[in-house]
């Protein structure tokens, strides 16, 4: 069975590179019919952020990435936090050091200082194997614990996107184990949690390529196969040159829940940030993408983060959901921000469907007004006049063959189409702006709104009427 992992540290929010490794990770699993495995890696309290562990699961689980093992569900292998696992790792280190491959390292940090400057000087690289001690004693906890590289050689292996990978001896050195507060490194715990949990794949960044020696040289001295490795492609930042960060306006992913994303266009936009399907298929559920999902079409190059396509493919899974999912999610968002939904925001819901790439846009619509010609419309005089190019007697006369024309659509076939197909030739005839200008003014009141056409279809036959009456008063 495939078993993949997510394996987070809790030192901050929950940033786009992450959630996309979760990703990968969760469709691979998916797509075979596999486990995810949800793990926190807690072992640096120096950078540990209080309430990050509930941000992690609360990012993911808003963005419907589910896990079959994990800290807040458990599962055959937990713990699933690593402070917890501390007799786990003990107990491996014990193996290491009884088959001479780990030894307490005796130096103090003077000590080390000292000869990572006697490197510089001889301009060579500092490596700890150049000091072993010769008789370091036994292990007590007290002293950080190091790993003896059993081996130095070069080492090559196969990545499941970047292919054939190797590197020599600059790679290698003797690295801590266990520090002396009693917590794993990271190069220690995961090796140690993967095997204990089963993981057969591990999606990583390529910053972890240049540690893989060490990784391999641990997983020979406990005399293990290492599970199959991808490295995922950089997400670069909108120039396409660097790495995306957080000066390049790299987000928590709740950031985007509050501005009124939808979790499915996060899913599948970071998605293919590094990959695409076989059938080129852009706009996809979590379910289709991980129907779809092969780890051989993981490009190796960096993927842009694109904003402007964010928030296109935002626009296109709102387009999917259902007026009533649409205004559930609209209404727990405005609730959210302490905004209150206007009478006519079932009437706007056709507008803000087409016109919202968020449904932040939507309440900024709602609350700033764009859509109050649902409840009233008075507009001037002057404003029914400023783009119709000709005179208010020949405005007035022109809304009074309009209402004529609008008189010969039934109720039944009243639409924006009907609207559209019975005034269009007269405006033509006449002049358009002289028709459609003082049309569209007197229906929104606005001097920037949808067609006229929209607009007669969203207010209905007698609205549309009585506000033209009224205009004709007016001239």
């Amino acid at each position: 069975m495939i078993i993949t992992r997510f394996a987070p540290s809790p030192t901050g929010f929950m940033h786009v590179g992450g959630v996309r490794t979760a990703i990968f990770a969760w469709a691979f699993a998916r797509k075979h019919g596999g486990r995810f495995i949800l793990r926190i890696e807690d072992t640096d309290k120096e950078r540990e952020v209080a309430g990050s562990i509930e941000h992690i699961i609360e990012s993911l689980r808003w963005l419907g990435i589910t896990w079959d093992e994990g800290p807040d569900i458990g599962g055959p292998h937990g713990p699933y936090l690593q402070s917890q696992r501390l007799e786990t790792y003990k107990r491996y280190a014990q193996i290491l050091i009884e088959r001479g491959y780990a030894y307490p390292d005796p130096y103090t940090e003077d000590e080390l200082e000292g000869f990572r400057l006697l490197a510089e000087a001889e301009k060579r690289p500092f490596l700890y194997r150049d000091h072993r001690p010769h008789n370091p004693g036994a292990w007590d906890g007290t002293q950080p614990l190091r790993f003896r590289v059993p081996e130095v050689k070069r080492y090559t292996w196969t990545d499941l996107v970047r292919g054939e990978l190797s590197a020599g001896e600059e790679a290698l050195d003797d690295f801590i184990l266990i520090k002396s507060d009693g917590y794993p490194t990271y190069n220690f715990a995961h090796i140690v949690d993967d095997l204990e949990m089963g993981v057969t794949h591990i999606m990583r960044g390529e910053e972890f390529i240049s540690s893989t020696p060490k990784f391999l040289s641990l997983y020979e001295a406990l005399g293990i196969t290492p599970p199959e490795m991808a490295t995922l492609p950089v997400i670069l930042g909108p120039d396409g040159k660097k790495k995306l960060s957080k000066r390049d306006g790299a987000k928590d992913v709740l950031d985007y829940r509050r501005e009124g994303y939808a979790p499915e266009a996060i899913v599948n936009f970071l998605a293919l940030l590094g990959w695409h399907p076989e059938d080129e298929s852009e706009v996809m559920s979590a379910a289709e993408l991980a129907e779809k999902f092969d780890i051989s079409r993981v490009q190796k190059a960096g993927a842009k983060f694109d904003d402007v396509k964010l928030a296109w493919m935002n626009h296109e899974h709102l387009k999917r959901l259902s007026d009533d999912e649409f205004m559930g999610r609209l209404t727990i968002l405005m609730d959210e921000r302490g905004a209150e939904m206007p009478r006519y925001a079932t009437r706007a819901l056709p507008l803000l469907r087409e016109r919202a790439q968020t449904l932040g846009n939507a309440i900024e619509s709602l609350t700033g007004g764009e859509f109050a010609f649902f409840e009233e419309a008075t507009p001037s005089k002057d404003l029914l006049l400023a783009g119709a190019k000709a005179d208010a007697e020949a405005v007035r006369k022109n809304l009074t063959v309009l209402i004529e024309i609008l008189d010969d659509i039934s109720e039944r076939a009243w639409s924006g189409e009907s609207v559209k197909e019975q005034v269009f030739p007269f405006a033509t005839e006449v002049g358009r702006s002289a028709v459609l200008w003082p049309m569209r003014v007197t229906l929104s009141g606005r001097e920037k709104s949808p067609d006229p056409f929209t607009l007669a279809a969203l207010l209905g036959k007698e609205v549309t009427k009585q506000r033209l009456t009224k205009a004709i008063e007016l001239l």
